[in-house]
C-alpha cells in the first residue's frame, strides 16, 4: 500500500507557483478539449469503420487525453493518484461502474484509467463550448427521460463499453461522507441487469470541492487512493420481498440496492485518515 501521509500545506511565496500551474492546468484542459473537438476528434471519428468502431477510437484518445490531463495535475502538486489494481480497470468490460465524488477532477482520473468508458452527461455539459464537442464526439449519454435513458445505457453495456456513474449527482459536501445517492445506478443496474463494481475515491485534503470556485487551487496537494471494491450482480437483489402497494418491485429493489450501497461507501469512507 503506497504512503497516504496528507502532504504539507503551502503558504505565503511557496503557495504561487502552485496556484499559477493549477490554473495553467485548466486553461490548458479548457482550450484543448475545444481545439481536439475542433481537429483531432472530427477526424478520428471520420476515419473508416463502423459506428462502434468510431465511438471506441475516440473513447480512447479522450482517455489518453484525460491521462495527460492527470499528469499536468501531478506536476503542478494539485493531486495526487494511486492504485494497487491499475491493470484491472483497463481490462474490464461492460461493467457499471460507480464512485463517491469528492472533486472536480474525479471523471477525468477515472477515464484516465478506463479506455473503454462511457459517462451519462448532463444537460449542462453538452452546452459548454470546451466540452461539448468532446462528450459528441465520444458518444456519452446525454441525461435524458427515463425510458430513452435505460435503452441508451443498455446499448452501451453490450457493447462491452463500461459506464461510469456517481450516484451522489454532485460533489460532496464540504463536512459530509457523502452526499445521499440517487436510485440512477441502481435502477440501471437492475433494469439492464449488470453487473456493479463500486469505487471508492479515498482522498486525504479537502480541494477542488463544490464550495470552492474553480480557482480556489488547493495549498495542499489532494493524496487520492482509487480502491476497487467487490462486484455486485443484480441477481443479489432478485428475490426481493413482496409488493407494496403504493411500490413496484422494482422500485423497492432499487431503493434497497442503494441503501446498502450508502452503508458501504459510509463505511469505507469513515476510515480516512483525518483531514486538516
Amino acid at each position: 500500500m503506497t504512503d497516504f501521509t496528507p502532504a504539507p500545506k503551502l503558504t505565503g511565496l511557496a503557495y504561487i507557483p502552485r496556484w499559477l500551474g493549477g490554473v495553467a492546468c485548466y486553461i490548458v484542459f479548457g482550450l484543448g478539449g475545444l481545439l481536439s473537438s475542433l481537429t483531432l476528434l472530427p477526424l478520428i471519428k471520420c476515419w473508416p469503420g463502423s459506428r462502434e468502431q468510431k465511438i471506441k477510437r475516440v473513447r480512447k484518445a479522450v482517455h489518453i487525453m484525460f491521462r495527460g490531463v492527470v499528469a499536468m495535475l501531478t506536476w503542478a502538486g494539485v493531486i495526487k493518484v494511486s492504485t494497487e489494481n491499475a491493470a484491472l480497470l483497463r481490462s474490464i468490460k461492460g461493467k457499471i461502474i460507480i464512485a463517491n465524488h469528492p472533486t472536480l477532477v474525479d471523471v477525468v482520473v477515472m477515464i484516465s484509467f478506463i479506455p473503454n468508458a462511457g459517462c451519462i452527461v448532463k444537460q449542462a455539459l453538452w452546452r459548454n463550448p470546451f466540452l461539448r464537442g468532446v462528450v459528441s464526439c465520444a458518444g456519452y449519454i446525454p441525461n435524458r427521460g427515463a425510458d430513452l435513458l435505460l435503452a441508451d445505457c443498455k446499448s452501451e453495456l453490450a457493447t462491452g463499453t463500461n459506464l461510469i456513474i456517481f450516484p451522489e449527482g454532485t460533489r460532496t459536501q464540504i463536512g459530509a461522507t457523502i452526499n445521499q445517492f440517487t436510485r440512477g445506478a441502481a435502477n440501471i443496474t437492475l433494469r439492464t441487469q449488470n453487473e456493479l463494481i463500486p469505487i471508492v475515491l479515498r482522498t486525504n485534503a479537502i480541494g477542488l470541492s463544490k464550495q470552492q470556485p474553480w480557482y480556489h487551487i488547493p495549498a495542499r496537494t489532494i493524496g487520492m487512493r482509487v480502491e476497487i471494491g467487490h462486484p455486485l450482480s443484480y441477481s443479489d437483489y432478485s428475490s426481493a420481498s413482496s409488493v407494496d402497494m403504493n411500490m413496484s418491485l422494482d422500485a423497492k429493489k432499487a431503493r434497497q440496492m442503494t441503501r446498502d450501497l450508502e452503508i458501504y461507501y459510509k463505511q469505507q469512507l469513515d476510515m480516512t485518515h483525518e483531514i486538516t
